[in-house]
């Protein structure tokens, strides 16, 4: 038997001791947290489909890599499900717990789900809402338009439908800069054209205007969001990942303060260093969101706090665990165990119960050095705070895990440590935050 059939056998044991094997589309720095959040809680590894395996998933012990053409298709998520290796272990009754990593795969999922259900019957469990749902929570426009009926704090915001006129809709009655992001992510994926960010920050009315000729003229036809900017660096950014019971009740919720983001262009927004916390209040007004929708598994909000009036402000949700996930389960509480809890073990819905889990400890989260993470804070108060814990043994990096350790992956790991602390000195060095 070859080694990697060993390993295999290896994990099918495992697997059908828990009962489940979770399967992840994508193959990317979310995939890996989730993967190591499942390696830690019950000592199994996951399966993850994708073409491309990013510089985390290559070689890791904790994955079995299967690939597919393209995780954000449905048909190839499809067709990854048939694989003889997935096939087998159904018919083992070892169900399957499928997850996608980013937005798109988790559209991909919930539409395979929805057009072939004979596809998955009853030992492919999918912890997601339907489609209806998925847009109205995940789509831009429809979000800010929620948060403003129920109440909840978010940015000025206008809708810019690409659909349509552009001509008339144009200028915005906003005060720049401002930030200008796609209302549907999918959409996005499939769109081209030179200087495309995830999302653009924009100086003036003239700039905008520019930027939307090129967006418009590379194909994009659904709505843009645009919003004010509010005060304050990356510091001021926040996190909230909240779990929802079948019943769409919250029952975990964590809150992460946002220490510095990357700023390269192809990640720009993405957390790379997060101090845990905690805030009920915003878990309050995300209840009231995710109730009104009625949603289902994990929702991760992006939020930023305003000095001007004190509040925090609801910017957008995501139908899924961040691509930072790590940083709640370096403090304390193993998000997949809400999804196994509640899908695989039954235990959390139609129980009536509203018990709600928040504490946390308080860990700092980071990709970077220990000794470049904390110079990207300005306020010496915070400042000191942060190397407290990370002297105290606190700091979190999701990718160095001591039980996966295969020297390719180490070798990688290096080399991939170096890159980002270059990526983050070009773009973002310390001095524009601290002025040092």
């Amino acid at each position: 038997m070859a080694p990697t059939d060993r390993r295999w056998a290896e994990n099918e044991r495992r697997w059908a001791e828990v009962g489940f094997a979770p399967v992840i589309v994508g193959g990317d720095a979310g995939a890996y947290g989730a993967a190591r959040a499942f390696h830690e809680a019950y000592g199994i590894s996951s399966v993850v489909l994708s073409k491309h395996q990013m510089w985390m998933i290559r070689h890791s012990r904790i994955i079995e890599h299967l690939e597919v053409e393209n995780g954000t298709v449905m048909e190839h998520v499809r067709t990854g499900l048939a694989a003889p290796q997935i096939s087998r272990l159904r018919e083992q009754d070892i169900r399957i717990l499928l997850l996608g990593a980013i937005d798109s795969t988790v559209e991909a999922i919930i539409e395979l789900k929805e057009t072939h259900p004979e596809d998955l019957g009853d030992d492919v469990v999918v912890p997601y809402v339907d489609s209806v749902r998925f847009e109205a929570g995940t789509v831009k426009d429809n979000f800010t338009a929620l948060a403003q009926r129920l109440g909840v704090d978010h940015p000025v915001t206008r809708v810019v439908d690409f659909s349509q006129d552009l001509g008339p809709q144009l200028p915005l009655d906003l005060s720049f800069p401002v930030w200008a992001k796609p209302a549907d992510v999918t959409a996005w994926y499939w769109t081209e054209f030179e200087g495309k960010h995830k999302v653009h920050r924009v100086e003036t009315a003239e700039d905008l205007e520019e930027l939307f000729g090129k967006i418009h003229a590379a194909g994009y036809r659904a709505s843009f969001v645009v919003q004010e900017e509010v005060p304050g660096d990356d510091q001021n950014m926040r996190v909230l990942t909240c779990y929802c019971d079948q019943d769409s009740v919250i029952r975990f919720a964590s809150w992460g303060e946002t220490v510095l983001e990357d700023h390269s262009p192809a990640a720009l927004g993405n957390p790379s260093v997060i101090l845990s916390g905690q805030n009920s209040t915003a878990v309050d007004q995300a209840q009231l969101l995710l109730a009104e929708l009625g949603w289902v598994g994990y929702a991760n909000f992006d939020l930023k706090y305003d000095p001007r009036d004190g509040k925090t402000k609801f910017f957008e949700l995501n139908p899924r665990l961040g691509r930072s996930n790590y940083y709640i389960t370096g403090a304390g509480n193993n998000p997949v165990e809400y999804y196994v809890r509640d899908w695989i073990r039954g235990e959390l819905s139609g129980r009536g119960e509203t018990s709600r889990v928040e504490d946390q400890a308080e860990t700092v989260y980071t990709v970077l050095p220990r000794w470049l993470t904390a110079r990207y804070v300005s306020d010496p108060a915070r400042r000191r705070r942060l190397r407290k814990i990370m002297g105290s043994g606190g700091t979190r990096n999701p990718f160095f895990y001591a039980k996966d350790r295969d020297p390719r992956r180490l070798a990688l790991l290096v080399a991939a440590q170096a890159s980002t602390v270059r990526k983050f000195l070009r773009f973002y060095p310390p001095s524009r935050v601290t002025g040092e």
